[in-house]
């Protein structure tokens, strides 16, 4: 993987990245074809994860975590990406939206009590959408309320990520309907509370190995304090960290089409007809030419939305931006690698169908690309209007 100087990482960064990718392509890569296959993620990955620091990039040292940056995160997603997207989201939700969640709206004392686990042991979910609520994620029926000094949810969500492998889940649920979204209210549920249950694991496209689960809550009590941030403020908590989610996405399918890339480049060099390498012929060059320039264009929209959030600036245009053209780019890269490497790239046997398929999720999570496209269109009115 080759990363133009224009991206301006520092040298720890450039460390950072490319041993995880180093890390990737050695534990993980061996791993990938059966993962897909069986659908689900080989359990002996997940110490190594943890051991390697990326369960826990942004947890302050104090908890166990690295102390590390949200460009640390990004920087990980996109490299384990390259190798297998699967891991890459699982390493995704954990770091940009359960931890980034407990890090800036949980209290001391959730704070002190979640963030080592999830440093160390614990895997997170973040439980938002449901059968009716996806793109209108206000209009959640998963319901919450008081009884005997406990919060007891009823309710349940659909297609939540890691649902498998998570000790801690995130729930959104509303407190009182007659308030609207006002009354929806992020909880904390351990894995195991009774009236809790893990349902089946989706049959997907792509991503297979990454769990995709629907969950139930029937009078799933929990304790009085496992509200994160304030009652009532959980759309405050949803917008703010699927906001930096989508950067992660964007991480995510950037990776992915450098490693489709990677390997088309290394095929059309290889790969002779009429004499030499179909790379040398200029039908074939101009095509590789106007993928490697879209990589580019993709890795500085995203590290540009990372940097920005690092440096506590507006940046959901940008994170708009970044999640709607890394996708793209994602799903173009993809098919483009396939048909360059024709039989090769269309077979089970070699990993570019993999990638295609997986592509196409990067649309959809984490706001589709309407939604991008409604939030661009909305903060540039915003913006125009106030030069008027």
């Amino acid at each position: 993987m080759t990363i133009s100087a224009l991206t301006e990482l520092t040298e720890d960064e450039q460390f950072f990245q490319q041993t995880v990718a180093g890390y990737a392509r050695e534990k993980i890569g061996p791993l990938v074809h059966r993962m897909d296959q069986e659908a689900a993620i080989d359990p002996s990955l997940l110490p190594g994860l943890f051991e390697m620091g990326l369960m826990g990039i942004e947890i302050p040292e104090q908890f166990g975590g690295a102390g590390a940056t949200f460009m640390s995160s990004i920087l990980a997603i996109e490299a384990l990406a390259t190798v297998d997207p699967s891991v890459s989201v699982l390493v995704d939700v954990q770091n940009t939206l359960v931890i980034n969640a407990l890090i800036n709206f949980g209290s001391d004392a959730i704070r002190e009590k979640y963030l080592p686990r999830m440093a160390r042991e614990w895997v997170g979910s973040y439980c938002l959408s449901e059968s009716g609520s996806g793109s209108d994620a206000f209009a959640l029926k998963a319901r919450a309320e008081k009884r005997d000094g406990q919060w007891v949810i009823n309710g349940e969500k659909l297609w939540i990520t890691n649902g498998n492998e998570s000790n801690l889940f995130i729930v959104f649920a509303n407190i009182d309907f007659e308030l609207g979204y006002k009354g929806i209210t992020a909880f904390l549920v351990e894995r195991g509370t009774p009236g809790f249950t893990i349902g089946k694991k989706e049959d997907k496209l792509g991503i297979r190995a990454s769990s995709t689960c629907t969950l139930s809550f029937e009078d799933c009590a929990i304790p009085e304090d496992n509200v994160l941030g304030e009652i009532g403020k959980g759309y405050k908590i949803a917008i703010e960290t699927l906001n930096e989610g989508r950067i992660g996405i964007g991480a995510q399918m950037l990776g992915l089409a450098q490693g489709a890339f990677d390997y088309a480049m290394g095929y059309v060099q290889e790969r002779e007809q009429f004499g030499k390498p179909i790379g040398q012929f200029q039908g074939v060059q101009f095509q590789y030419a106007r993928m490697a320039m879209d990589i580019e264009a993709a890795r500085l929209l995203v590290y540009n939305a990372a940097r920005l959030k690092d440096e506590g600036k507006p940046f959901v245009k940008q994170a708009a931006f970044a999640k709607l053209y890394a996708s793209e780019v994602a799903e173009r890269t993809a098919s483009m690698a396939v048909e360059l490497c024709g039989g090769v790239g269309f077979t089970k046997e070699y990993p570019l169908e993999k990638f295609f398929r997986d592509s196409k999720i990067g649309k959809i999570y984490e706001g589709t690309s309407n939604m991008q496209l409604q939030t661009i269109a909305k903060l540039l009115l915003s913006e125009y209007g106030r030069k008027r």
